[in-house]
């Protein structure tokens, strides 16, 4: 017996036993839509009910590890965004028992994202205006976790995981468009987002929807690091 478990069983004898999971919502980006990973629920209640990629922590893991964790196993993705939402602790939230939940959402490349994962989890990729009603309260949980990447893609350049290593402005723009579920004036989302100087224009062009092409460009990773901490390193008025 550890000495955790010592002090547990010396201290907290009439502590009340809850089970603690996590869900992740994981949001990804193709075809200039904003999508989100879903899965068959493998056990009761509500089994086959579609539902978030979620699990319980193990006795012996944190809660960003068991997110990490879960993730990894249903992405095939060892390096990715992941922000703790809250916790989701109603009651009656799960009929199988007394389950509190917290929240983590995640996003991903889904150029790195293993496809034939898919059918090993009975998962898949749907629109985000397209969410079918989940199992127990995993449809707040998505709506909450939009609302954070809303929040957070305007202060913070979190959008830009969603993205090749090499994109095009209208890529960038189309992005934005997807996350905020609106239409942007092309020469005002581009100077916005260029003001930020964060973005290393490349001598490389996207000609796969024009002759043309697009300029393709890059997120200046090393540059942002080094002023991250100042609040105003990176801002677009949305």
């Amino acid at each position: 017996m550890t000495t955790q478990s010592k002090v547990n069983n010396i201290f907290y004898k009439e502590g009340q036993k809850l089970l603690v999971a996590v869900d992740c919502i994981v949001f990804g980006f193709n075809r200039g839509k904003l999508k989100l990973l879903i899965m068959e629920r493998k056990i009761e209640p509500q089994k086959g009910k579609w539902s978030l990629i979620g699990g319980f922590v193990q006795k012996d893991e944190s809660l960003d590890q068991a997110a990490y964790r879960i993730l990894q196993a249903c992405t095939g993705i060892h390096d990715m965004h992941l922000d703790q939402l809250y916790a989701f602790g109603e009651v009656d939230r799960d009929t199988g028992g007394r389950v509190v939940s917290v929240a983590y959402y995640s996003l991903i490349n889904l150029e790195l994202f293993e496809q034939e994962l898919l059918k090993e989890y009975n998962a898949k990729w749907i629109n985000i205006d397209d969410i079918p009603e989940l199992a127990l309260d995993h449809n707040k949980m998505a709506n909450s976790a939009l609302e954070a990447l809303q929040k957070q893609a305007s202060i913070k350049p979190i959008g830009f995981e969603l993205l090749p290593e090499k994109f095009t402005l209208p890529q960038l723009q189309l992005l934005y468009e997807a996350i905020y579920n609106r239409k942007m004036d092309k020469r005002n989302f581009q100077k916005k987002i260029l003001k930020n100087d964060l973005l290393i224009k490349l001598d490389e062009k996207d000609k796969s929807t024009s002759k043309k092409g697009a300029y393709l460009y890059r997120f200046d990773l090393d540059k942002y690091s080094k002023i991250k901490s100042n609040e105003d390193s990176f801002y677009i008025k949305v």
